[in-house]
């Protein structure tokens, strides 16, 4: 009877969310300029509100001719000053939380999460499932066991700021209807290492009656492939009620044909868009590519055409200005003091009623030793397409340039294990470079040019990409290793994995 209430309860409020969100989808443009104006006057009185002019400005243009795009580095000194328990620097109290991440120059990244922030990243995971729900008119899964595969949520504290990765902090925030059906332990949720975390979470989940499943990509897979070496079935036979996957933190589509080999039957996929900046996007209708851009979640988003990135007096682009199909570099201003930060996450809208993006890239993502600039999406998209030509699976890849070979021309060369190759690599070989050829005309013309020969493929061994990421202590965690990279730098400590 319990489980019926909560089955119908979820329907009903999904139903009038989705109703509410209307209004936010049609008014987006106009709101978005609204909240820019109101996140300026709320921080007028910061140090970096002083020092930026914030009390003159009075339009969008003013702030761009103010407040120049920045990344962390710039954001770095403002940000030092917060840690150290400053109030009123680049927001006007301290944050609440700092979330942890790594990847730049300087080490590791401490991001603020407001007050104001936090519960945008808790909406934004609960606006999905309802959205979900609302769509598929079933709420079966709220009857069930729900697993987040997330890292620890064991947090620091320093001058009354928690700090911890994101997951971890979002852990504190599951709402209490979803707690008592939520696994793996807390305990379990606690252990540092990685690959012992999902033995134990095996053992925790394998005689459940799961029913949703979340996590990125390669963390479910992980946990897929433990479940089935255990058990000898598909995911789909050990959980049988498995209704929905919830996935983020990079593109999904590459990963789709694994997935469904290791899941042996139907499950619906929700795709998100979270990072420790802000919960941005989600998949609204689970049915459509596209994920949902969420413009009344405390964030202002600015757009940079791809190709004008990183040169002076790039244009800065706002919602009304946006085309379709073309590759902007992501910048924001959010309500946790972040100012015109370039997150470096490149995206393409493929609709405007609503705005509905994809995850192209990443600024820093690329491979362009000859002027050719290949991004994430042409990459992704050129491997689906031969993978559909030449059925294959792949469990993870890695393109780098090969700048001076032993013999002949350089080359592109991608890094992939495979699950299962192609009946004959060769022909999977041309067809992929063919399909890149038509997404990069820049590339086309290298090989029509007879600059660069075509790309070569280095198989490598079964778990390769883990054991990299294991010795480079990046196993787990929101670790992702790049997929393009414009040197040969993970490439030389990929070579020993090679078949």
């Amino acid at each position: 009877m319990l489980n019926f209430l909560k089955k119908n309860a979820a329907l009903i409020w999904a139903r009038k969310h989705v109703q509410k969100a209307g209004e936010f989808k049609k008014n987006a443009e106009k709101n978005q300029e609204e909240l820019l104006l109101s996140l300026v006057k709320t921080a007028q009185k910061t140090l970096f509100g002083r020092e930026h002019d914030f009390e003159n400005i009075k339009s969008v243009q003013d702030f761009q001719e103010k407040v120049s795009v920045a990344d962390y580095e710039d954001l770095k000194p403002y940000i030092e000053r917060v840690k150290r328990g400053q109030a009123n620097i680049l927001w006007t109290e301290t944050p609440e939380y700092f979330a942890k991440t790594s990847g730049t120059t300087s080490g590791s990244k401490y991001i603020p999460i407001s007050k104001e922030g936090m519960p945008f990243q808790i909406k934004g995971a609960q606006s999905a499932l309802f959205h979900y729900i609302a769509k598929k008119n079933n709420a079966d899964f709220v009857k069930g066991k729900m697993i987040f595969l997330q890292g620890s949520p064991e947090l620091k504290e320093d001058f009354g700021i928690k700090i911890g990765r994101l997951s971890g902090i979002v852990a504190h925030h599951i709402p209490n209807y979803l707690q008592k059906n939520r696994l793996p332990s807390l305990e379990t949720n606690m252990m540092e290492d990685w690959e012992a975390k999902v033995d134990k979470i095996v053992e925790e989940t394998e005689k459940e009656n799961m029913t949703l499943i979340s996590g990125i990509p390669p963390w479910l897979i992980m946990y897929f492939e433990k479940l089935i070496e255990k058990h000898g079935k598909k995911i789909k036979q050990i959980f049988p009620n498995l209704q929905l996957i919830v996935t983020g933190g990079v593109n999904y589509e590459p990963y789709r044909d694994k997935m469904e080999e290791l899941l042996g039957g139907k499950v619906d996929i929700v795709q998100t868009f979270p990072a420790s900046e802000g919960f941005f996007a989600f998949q609204d209708d689970y049915t459509k590519e596209g994920l949902l851009l969420l413009t009344n979640h405390g964030i202002f988003y600015e757009f940079i055409p791809l190709e004008e990135y990183g040169k002076p007096n790039a244009k800065r682009l706002t919602l009304k200005d946006i085309e379709l199909n073309k590759d902007y570099a992501l910048i924001l201003t959010t309500n946790s003091g972040l100012w015109a930060y370039s997150i470096g996450d490149v995206v393409r809208f493929i609709d405007k009623n609503p705005h509905r993006i994809l995850v192209s890239g990443r600024t820093k993502h690329f491979t362009s030793a000859f002027g050719e600039h290949v991004i994430a999406f042409e990459v992704e998209e050129a491997i689906k397409s031969a993978l559909e030509k030449y059925p294959a699976h792949i469990t993870e890849f890695h393109l780098a340039p090969q700048v001076n070979p032993n013999e002949g021309l350089p080359y592109h060369e991608w890094f992939i294990e495979f699950e299962k190759e192609p009946e004959n690599l060769d022909l999977f070989k041309n067809e992929l470079d063919d399909q890149l050829r038509k997404r990069n005309t820049y590339y086309d013309d290298l090989i029509s040019g007879n600059i660069l020969q075509k790309l070569h493929i280095s198989s490598l061994k079964k778990n390769a990409f883990n054991e990299y990421a294991k010795s480079q202590g990046k196993l787990g965690g929101q670790n992702k290793i790049p997929r393009l990279a414009n040197d040969r730098k993970i490439a030389e400590l990929l070579e020993i994995y090679k078949l």
